[in-house]
């Protein structure tokens, strides 16, 4: 049985506790060393040198370390330094792109309240909420924040606001007295309150059941420490990338070897050309080049509003195929709204939220002024009055505090010129009658509201109202309430309430002076019925929009909300995220579903009502389990879990607990979920700018190898050394695959299906597309080698043929950076010189390759002499072979 399946009686002799003595000082330190502190423990983190060792290993930088190692070890000591050197700073960008260290469970500990309430040895006393322990008796009441997980055993007119934990839009009232039967969810245990939750109205007593990870919110911080980190897509595909690269290297370095031998040439020599083609075959500016892109990406979601943590989380966003999405605060705006009214037998449409004055509102589709809606100012009148919220402007922002429901009512007046402080000033309350879960009502008196008499204000539950009242204000004057009309408005109460609407009503009644008895039997009786409002939190304006936009992308949009489902469906087919009931389900259902089920179910079902944080996470695990790439976005403690096991989290910058913000990848600075779609975008551009520098590259490298090898094969001299080559692959070609990394979007990229994570960075069009330049490549520098050795002879003058064969293969990928912009379109489409970013880039790798070659002191470190312009005729000549094969491959392909 849990807590609340049993008696106040049965909790409080299960934990040997008095529930007006409390816990002796004595037995709560005894308790305090067996449970421990309630606080949540921190996970240890990883040590510097342990994510710096975890760097090292990747394959491909095993291959550049033992490249190091041979080329010190046969006296390329400056070889060996810059091998070093290279894989030193990857590591270095690899650490920095782990981002923030976790920070979930600190957040979460900040949640706790400082100070308790407690009774020990008969006496109230406040003790640090760090020490409370299973037992104590806690004090509660409004405003506090609560200390632990506890069952109520008493309780008045206790609400308590839940939603950073539920998700629930408005306090839920909570009754000591109440035991549930059967399985519950965390938002019906109405004799349950639960640590970090605030009590917003009423007070009452609990008994403490569960201390730190004990608790519904250490439950969470546990599980999220218990996940592993899920590689991202581009990490797999990277990944994968590297060990084909690093074992065709080793294969290569073998043959080649095996090759040179059989040649009759010598081990030192064959190991120094194995070296040239281990530094060849790896492309070394590739992790850098994706860092820094990817740091760029993260600096234009910045500038749109999303925030991301985690580099890799720029890419994985773009691969998303379902975003689950919270309904409050996140589909919402997150605070209950007036939208419909009921006065004078009319139904009225409340347009406009926000706290914007409100001029008109809507009646049979047509605006109408306030000013001939009378009935209307009275009914907002005594809603105001008989309300204890008020609203709150002293951050320069309005917010409700109290009651979002009785905050909606004195919003509405507000917007309708009626504060509730002049209300109040101008119609002094006298005396109350306190809202109370019993009978579903609050009722206030006040003076100078009618010259010579006393009003009662009451507001509550329409059907509890209407029973209480024998008249009805209609159409200018008081009539009976006959059963005719009560009907009608048990009618419209109906519709509304059918439209996930919580509705309220409002009477009132004369009196000569002050009641003698003040009881509900004696004044909320034959009173005068005024009508009705219905209120909701109402979807972001823009949501409706970004969702169409994502069904466009190809990306589902799925809700998940600790609210009410018919609430939540409401929702969900105004913003057209739904289009059936059948498409909504309960949390509770899921709990007799096999893993295997609920993969079928994730399938068509859209809603998801009234689940638990342990709901969501199978959700988004089935999800995930069905090939889906899946994000999640939240703002509260309840999607904490979620956020973390889905591929990618979202939270909240505004609403956001910081629970949710230190465990998402993003973090959306306006709250607006129409943001995550600018996002995915951002996300689809950057993963396109990746296939491009990744193909130009790996054409590169390639065609580096077959350089290397065709010249082994064919008894020649190796035409580039390992520091050449080196120079290449970081410095020559990493400013143009930057600029490839900064390419616009291509058209229509959100009119497109999400790419599927299962194929590789390269497609087929790409690979055949690598060849093609990798063969033109290698085929204009090998014609470069063989004409230098024609002019010059190969004895003396090698260093000036490995010159040329060096400015050939720089200069020809300096040029097919241009047609690299694009795997479809030719420059004449695109324009050649439209990347202004590529032609700087160019133009500077351009000019350091002119510093390598004429500044003489760094002729002797990369082995180079100066050209004559009779070289450099043959080298452009020759450097514009591959963009040309490139630029003829594409007319080809796209045949």
């Amino acid at each position: 049985m849990e807590w609340y399946n049993k008696s106040k009686e049965e909790a409080i002799t299960e934990l040997g506790t008095d529930e007006f003595q409390g816990l002796s000082e004595q037995e709560a330190v005894l308790r305090l060393d067996k449970y421990g502190k309630n606080e949540l423990a921190a996970q240890a983190k990883k040590s510097f040198a342990a994510k710096l060792l975890a760097q090292f290993a990747d394959f491909l930088i095993i291959i550049l370390i033992v490249a190091a190692i041979v080329s010190a070890a046969v006296g390329e000591v400056s070889d060996s330094i810059v091998i070093l050197a290279i894989v030193v700073i990857n590591a270095l960008l690899g650490i920095y792109q782990e981002g923030k260290a976790e920070k979930s469970v600190e957040a979460l500990q900040k949640m706790s309240a400082p100070n308790a309430k407690v009774i020990r040895e008969g006496r109230q006393i406040e003790v640090p909420a760090a020490n409370v322990v299973p037992g104590d008796i806690v004090i509660l009441e409004t405003g506090d924040i609560i200390p632990a997980d506890v069952r109520l055993i008493e309780s008045s007119n206790l609400k308590i606001e839940e939603a950073a934990l539920t998700g629930e839009s408005v306090p839920v009232e909570k009754d000591a007295k109440e035991i549930i039967e059967g399985k519950a969810g965390i938002g019906d245990r109405h004799n349950m309150g639960f640590l970090s939750t605030i009590v917003s109205y009423g007070r009452g007593k609990g008994l403490v059941v569960g201390t730190g990870h004990n608790t519904e919110i250490g439950h969470i911080a546990t599980t999220i420490q218990s996940y592993d980190e899920e590689e991202t897509p581009l990490q797999i595909k990277l990944n994968q990338l590297g060990k084909i690269l690093g074992t065709a290297c080793i294969l290569i370095c073998i043959i080649v070897f095996a090759v040179g031998l059989l040649q009759g040439r010598g081990v030192l020599e064959m190991l120094l050309t194995s070296i040239s083609l281990a530094v060849a075959a790896i492309p070394e500016g590739l992790p850098a080049i994706v860092t820094i892109v990817l740091a760029i990406g993260m600096n234009r979601m910045a500038a749109r509003n999303a925030i991301v943590k985690k580099l890799l989380a720029v890419e994985t966003l773009g691969a998303t195929t379902v975003i689950c999405s919270d309904k409050t605060g996140t589909l919402t705006q997150n605070e209950m709204t007036v939208v419909k009214a009921y006065v004078d037998d009319k139904i009225l449409d409340i347009t406009g939220g926000g706290y914007e004055p409100l001029g008109t509102v809507k009646l049979d589709g047509k605006e109408i002024n306030i000013d001939s809606l009378p009935d209307l100012r009275i009914f907002v009148t005594a809603g105001a009055l008989a309300n204890d919220a008020h609203l709150d402007n002293s951050s320069g922002l309005w917010k409700i505090a109290g009651d979002p429901t009785e905050g909606a009512i004195v919003t509405f007046a507000g917007k309708l010129g009626k504060t509730r402080e002049e209300l109040n000033e101008k119609f002094p309350r006298i005396e109350e009658l306190p809202f109370d879960s019993a009978r579903k009502m609050m009722s206030t008196f006040h003076k100078n509201y009618i010259p010579g008499k006393i009003v009662s204000f009451t507001k509550g539950a329409p059907d509890v109202v209407i029973k209480r009242c024998t008249k009805i204000a209609l159409k200018g004057e008081i009539i009976d309430f006959t059963e005719e009309l009560k009907n009608r408005v048990l009618s419209v109460n109906s519709q509304f309430a059918k439209s996930a609407l919580r509705v309220l009503s409002a009477a009132y009644k004369e009196w000569d002076g002050l009641p003698e008895e003040n009881t509900s039997e004696t004044i909320e009786k034959d009173m005068i019925f005024l009508g009705l409002v219905g209120m909701i939190d109402p979807a972001r304006p823009e949501v409706k929009d970004a969702i169409k936009e994502c069904k466009d992308a190809g990306i589902e949009a799925v809700m998940i909300t600790g609210d009410y489902k018919e609430t939540a469906y409401a929702i969900a087919e105004q913003l057209g995220m739904a289009e059936s009931e059948d498409q909504a389900m309960m949390g509770a259902e899921l709990d007799n579903l096999s893993d295997d089920e609920i993969r079928e179910v994730v399938k068509k079902t859209k809603v998801y009502a009234r689940v638990s944080p342990q709901h969501k996470v199978r959700i988004v695990t089935a999800l995930k389990e069905n090939g889906n790439i899946t994000a999640m976005t939240g703002d509260g403690v309840n999607d904490a879990m979620a956020l973390k096991k889905a591929d990618i989290g979202v939270a909240m910058g505004i609403t956001g607990t910081d629970v949710a913000k230190n465990t998402a990848e993003v973090i959306l600075t306006d709250d607006n979920f129409a943001t995550i779609v600018n996002a995915v975008e951002e996300g689809r551009i950057i993963f396109s700018n990746i296939k491009k520098f990744v193909f130009f590259l790996l054409s590169c490298n390639i065609g580096e190898i077959l350089l290397v090898f065709t010249s082994i094969l064919l008894g020649w001299e190796v035409p580039l050394l390992p520091i050449q080559l080196l120079w290449l692959n970081l410095v020559t070609d990493s400013f143009p695959a930057l600029a490839l990394g900064v390419e616009p979007a291509e058209p229509n990229i959100m009119k497109q299906k999400p790419r599927d994570t299962k194929e590789g960075i390269l497609d087929k069009a790409m690979y055949g597309g690598i060849v093609f330049q990798a063969v033109a490549i290698s085929g204009a520098c090998l014609l470069a080698y063989y004409l230098g050795v024609q002019k010059y002879g190969i004895t003396e003058n090698l260093p000036r043929i490995r010159t040329i064969v060096f400015a050939t293969l720089i200069t020809a990928e300096l040029l097919r950076a241009f047609s690299s912009r694009s795997q479809d379109y030719t420059l004449f489409k695109i324009g050649f010189f439209s990347n202004k970013t590529m032609n700087k880039a160019v133009l500077v790798s351009f000019a350091l390759t002119i510093v390598v070659l004429y500044i003489p002191f760094l002729n002797g470190i990369f082995h180079t002499v100066p050209l004559s312009a009779a070289d450099w005729v043959n080298v452009l000549s020759l450097s514009f072979i591959p963009l040309i094969m490139g630029e003829i491959y594409k007319k080809i392909f796209k045949k």
